[in-house]
């Protein structure tokens, strides 16, 4: 009969959610925990000599450090294991196993540079260690390629082989396809582990599928308290020994992995909670890297949908390593759908050509200075477009749509509208149904030489000046500021890069302000940063 053990990750992998900040108190509380509930592994953190010593993290530059946080302890029968992201810690800052007190490293292995990380394995046995390997993102190896990982391994004769799922890829099928492979290529006598990550509800699910294997082998289960852990989190430990003990005889105490729980994880879990997400969905059914989505939906600009679509064109080279300017560039590129809008420019400047026109923004001002807008219109009587937003206190002729995702929450009430109010749409937004009044080139209106090239002021003045507009007066464009919520009458309307970018955008729209002002006339009806700075 096969043989289960389970190792807690809590204090290394739970370190992603927290910058590895547990505080003292509560690292000697997670260990002493898992400890009384006769955890079979206890991994106690990262061993990295970028990183300073500090006494309430649960990372340190050497096995020194991991001495002074946990030595004295007593560990019971539980092995203690530290872990190494092969490269971030050489050799010479881990001590001989006999003078630490941690008994094990887990090694992270990543393909392009797994030989060199095996070699790595070979000197941390010779120093007495009991050595895990782990190779990350196995869904990016061929079956050939793993057999020859393997092999390798085999020649290294580590105490564990691990199925490393970094990115919650992996569902049964798969995951069992992997473990057929290594089952039937690596020494009998090596232990296989399985670290899974909740992308797609499957962690649980996939540790009981392992278990319930026909095999000999002892299998080495990951676990967290309540899951904490990288992104979607990892399985919950309770829920593992709950099932160890009702299947395989196991003896664990539950109730001291939530005693952590209660004491020391759920408070972590209230400042930043971690589970099943869209966005870690969305990165998993795409076989990419997390930063990816959280990079595309941080730009408000896009209905799921549509990143959904731009993942799925991520290159396969680029997949599981993030890259900036690889996604930027597909952003761009997906934005950009070129049309000619020649016969919308010419109808659009008959219509507004001449005209004074009121451009009306979701800024605070909004509220604050409504008198001074509705006396503004009162007396001049303008043509009024909104951008990427419906005025609940002003009737307006126009609005101007830049932006994918909001239009996917206006919608609905422009349909009630029923043509009361006409659309002007950049090209890279997708009508619902039928089309919209005009549409504008998205490519000749954006700046490519700014960060934020889509920034929908901007836009909609280099329109006018394609149409003919000379006189526009502008109200509710406040200018940024780098509080969260500051900017917008509706809170939900927030731009998470705001906060890296205020300055920047306050300089360049005042800039572009300048620079049409030649051209076109613009004045403030309320206040704003683009008049100072």
């Amino acid at each position: 009969m096969k043989n289960i053990k389970l190792m807690d990750c809590t204090l290394r992998d739970g370190g992603f959610i927290n910058d590895w900040k547990f505080g003292h108190g509560d690292m000697v509380t997670l260990f002493e925990r898992s400890v009384s509930a006769k955890i079979d592994y206890i991994e106690v953190g990262f061993l990295d000599s970028r990183e300073p010593f500090d006494f309430n993290r649960s990372i340190t530059p050497d096995t020194d450090g991991m001495d002074k946080l946990f030595g004295g302890l007593d560990h019971g029968d539980a092995k203690i294991f530290a872990m190494i992201d092969y490269g971030t810690c050489p050799l010479e800052r881990i001590a001989d196993a006999k003078d630490t007190i941690i008994d094990g490293i887990r090694v992270m292995i990543k393909k392009k540079t797994r030989y060199e990380a095996i070699a790595f394995c070979a000197e941390l046995k010779k120093k007495g260690y009991i050595v895990f390997a782990q190779p990350v993102s196995i869904t990016g190896y061929t079956d050939e390629e793993m057999i020859d990982l393997v092999e390798h391994i085999n020649e290294l004769k580590p105490a564990s082989m691990a199925m490393v799922d970094t990115y919650g890829l992996l569902d049964r099928t798969k995951l069992l396809h992997y473990f057929h492979i290594i089952d039937k290529h690596l020494d009998k006598d090596i232990e296989v582990g399985y670290h899974a990550h909740n992308n797609f509800q499957l962690a649980y699910s996939n540790s009981m599928a392992l278990c319930e294997e026909d095999t000999e082998r002892t299998i080495v289960l990951d676990g967290s308290a309540y899951g904490i852990g990288k992104s979607a989190g990892n399985c919950p430990l309770e829920l593992l020994t709950m099932y160890a003990n009702e299947h395989f005889g196991k003896k664990y105490d539950t109730s001291q992995i939530l005693e952590m729980v209660d004491t020391c994880i759920l408070k972590i879990y209230e400042k930043n909670p971690w589970g099943y997400q869209m966005q870690y969905f969305l990165c998993a059914s795409n076989d990419c890297h997390p930063k990816y989505t959280q990079y595309l939906l941080q730009k408000k600009t896009l209905s799921v949908q549509s990143v959904n679509e731009i993942l799925g064109r991520i290159d396969k080279a680029e997949k599981l390593a993030f890259n900036e300017s690889h996604i930027e560039k597909l952003y761009l590129d997906y934005q950009n759908n070129e049309i000619n809008d020649t016969d919308d420019i010419t109808r659009l400047g008959n219509e507004i050509a001449g005209k004074k026109v009121l451009i009306l923004g979701p800024g605070n001002s909004m509220n604050d200075e409504k008198n001074a807008v509705q006396a503004f219109v009162a007396k001049e009587a303008p043509v009024v477009i909104a951008i990427n937003y419906i005025p609940n206190d002003f009737h307006v002729d126009y609005i101007f749509l830049s932006n994918a995702k909001r239009y996917m929450q206006l919608a609905t009430q422009l349909s009630r509208m029923g043509g009361k109010v006409k659309v002007i749409a950049t090209s890279n937004v997708t009508p619902a149904s039928g089309e919209f009044d005009f549409s504008c080139d998205y490519a000749g209106l954006i700046d490519m030489s700014f960060e934020i090239p889509d920034n929908s002021l901007p836009m909609l003045l280099r329109l006018f000046k394609k149409v003919g507009v000379k006189d526009v007066a502008l109200a509710g464009f406040d200018g940024y500021k780098a509080e969260k919520g500051a900017n917008y009458m509706n809170s939900d309307m927030e731009y998470e890069f705001v906060k890296d970018y205020a300055v920047k955008l306050n300089d360049y729209t005042a800039k572009v302000i300048r620079d049409l002002s030649g051209e076109i006339a613009i004045e403030f009806v309320t206040r704003s940063k683009y008049e100072t700075v």
